[in-house]
């Protein structure tokens, strides 16, 4: 696949043409704050920002999504998929490498197709970081580059953007741009710009390396350090509803006022919210909320990544940290405490 150079000038231009073509979305400016939406003019796009307000991940597993709809009493149903094509446009690598992780998730065991002819349909435009948030530890999770995932990647070296297209998706929406192929000091301004996101992305340092975090909760299950943060959460699942690699949801039937007709819906849910892990009976496997708190951090570095043999299922966004008011969430914090006490090795 072809890596060009497009300039500043012709930039805007380029994304017109997209903008004209299909559905966009991309990251614009709410207040001092970051989201992405629907993109109209190419005057809106940020592609300096920090961090977005919520990950991209909603585009793929929408907050609410209807599955399939029914008839009451007569077996009739009618799986509802969104067929809609578009472009997803500024996705940070630390989001990407979650957009990965939640492939390898929802391939496992019986293929989700809502998830997948949603991400079918996207064709996905990574950008590396210009602005590195308050809160970002990309880097210590291995996430501040991406590689794979992406259609097209886009690097700001000054003056120009460097595209490398990766797949063929990425390739046509190139077509559509004013650009020369990358020369060697092109290439090697991309690189830089990597090498120093890799140093910069670390606004919070783990003791550790991310590929022992595993070993390190292993030994972990009965620290006080559950008790203690769980004291002032709020188990408000804030921390779960801004996470790019949490998806987890609920599945409800609900009939309409013709008590005919109804539909199936799945929503966002979240393992710190009481009674998350409620089941038949009224028995609770994690009624108390240090077990709900232990539950989130083993779920980020330990059962996901040995689920499907992967590197953090947290990406160093810092989300979790901006959405908690107690300010407990931070992962680093709770696994430095623990190097601390149990050492490494």
């Amino acid at each position: 696949m072809s890596i060009k150079k497009i300039s500043k000038q012709n930039f805007a231009e380029f994304i017109g043409k997209v903008i004209a073509a299909q559905t966009v979305y991309a990251v614009q400016a709410k207040g001092d704050r970051f989201d992405f939406g629907p993109l109209k003019s190419a005057e809106d796009l940020r592609l300096d920002y920090d961090v977005t307000l919520q990950p991209p991940k909603k585009y793929f597993l929408p907050p609410v999504e209807k599955l399939v709809s029914f008839e009451v009493g007569k077996c009739k149903y009618q799986s509802s998929f969104d067929d809609e094509k578009f472009v997803l446009l500024g996705v940070h690598p630390y989001d990407m490498v979650a957009l990965n992780q939640l492939d390898k998730l929802f391939c496992q065991d019986n293929c989700d197709k809502h998830y997948f002819t949603r991400r079918a349909n996207a064709t996905i435009i990574a950008l590396d970081v210009v602005t590195p948030s308050k809160n970002v530890f990309a880097a210590e999770m291995g996430a501040a580059v991406v590689k794979e995932g992406f259609d097209l990647l886009l690097t700001d070296i000054g003056d120009s953007y460097v595209a490398e297209a990766a797949t063929e998706k990425g390739e046509k929406l190139l077509a559509n741009a004013k650009a020369v192929d990358a020369n060697k000091n092109d290439i090697a301004k991309r690189a830089q710009v990597q090498e120093n996101n890799k140093k910069q992305l670390k606004k919070h340092q783990l003791k550790c390396p991310s590929s022992y975090l595993p070993a390190l909760l292993e030994k972990a299950y009965n620290h006080p350090v559950w008790e203690e943060r769980a004291k002032t959460c709020f188990a408000c699942g804030s921390c779960n509803q801004v996470c790019p690699t949490c998806y987890c949801f609920n599945v409800q039937d609900d009939v309409n006022w013709d008590m005919k007709t109804g539909s199936r819906c799945r929503a966002w849910d979240g393992c710190m919210l009481d009674g998350f892990a409620k089941v038949a009976g009224n028995h609770d496997f994690r009624k108390n909320r240090a077990d709900r708190f232990r539950h989130r951090l083993y779920r980020k570095a330990k059962y996901v990544p040995e689920k499907i043999d992967s590197g953090p299922a947290c990406v160093g966004c810092g989300r979790c940290i901006a959405a908690c008011l107690p300010d407990i969430a931070n992962p680093v914090s709770v696994y430095n405490r623990l190097v601390d006490d149990l050492g490494i090795g």
